[in-house]
């Protein structure tokens, strides 16, 4: 009797790997989304890019403080004491914006802080002056400076809210499992630390 052997074609190994490539390409990312690595990164992103928002307001307002500073002078340059403690404070300010390493959000609360001090002190110091109080110069950057503290509150806000849903997520199981693997630490809120800076007084011109 013959018997008659079917051949059978081998499987290719290359077919093999592709077929488990596309099971992996399938699989990971129902699991980084069940394990919240994706959700982890897409919070941190939001996070970061409030706090690049808050960096470009603070940084704006340190240049029209410089050019306010320049103008008073030129009407009030006897008043160096002001002067300087303003220059100081806003060089204070810069220096934490350009912090090697990147700049830390309470730090930057602080510095900013200590600059309105210094700046409600020249409030007071503007009052003698009524020909710098009309000057066209002076009325255009206090207007402009108005607008950056407007635009730097409502980025504040974005940021703490955005660090506080990425704060609280990490500590969520299964996320802080992840968070932990992958080092995700939780994120500074953008506020005053120091407890005499808190009482600083509100800049307003105008009055």
């Amino acid at each position: 009797m013959v018997t008659t052997q079917l051949s059978r074609r081998p499987s290719s190994p290359f077919s093999w790997s592709r077929a488990r490539l596309l099971a992996v390409a399938l699989v990971l990312p129902l699991g980084m989304n069940a394990c919240g690595y994706n959700t982890i990164q897409s919070y941190d992103e939001q996070a970061a890019q409030a706090k690049q928002n808050i960096d470009a307001q603070l940084q704006r307002r340190a240049d029209l403080i410089g050019n306010l500073v320049a103008t008073v002078k030129g009407f009030a340059a006897q008043e160096s004491e002001v002067l300087t403690a303003v220059t100081q404070a806003r060089a204070g300010l810069v220096g934490a914006l350009q912090k090697p390493g990147g700049s830390d959000p309470a730090e930057l609360a602080n510095a900013n802080q200590q600059l309105t001090t210094s700046l409600s002190r020249l409030t007071v110091t503007v009052e003698a002056y009524p020909e710098l109080k009309s000057n066209e110069n002076f009325l255009r950057l206090q207007d402009e400076l108005t607008g950056t503290e407007n635009r730097i509150a409502v980025s504040r806000t974005d940021y703490n809210g955005a660090v506080r849903l990425y704060n609280e997520y990490i500590r969520k199981f299964p996320a802080v499992l992840t968070a932990k693997v992958t080092s995700a630490k939780p994120r500074t809120y953008f506020e005053v630390t120091d407890a005499a800076s808190r009482a600083a007084p509100t800049v307003d011109f105008k009055k």
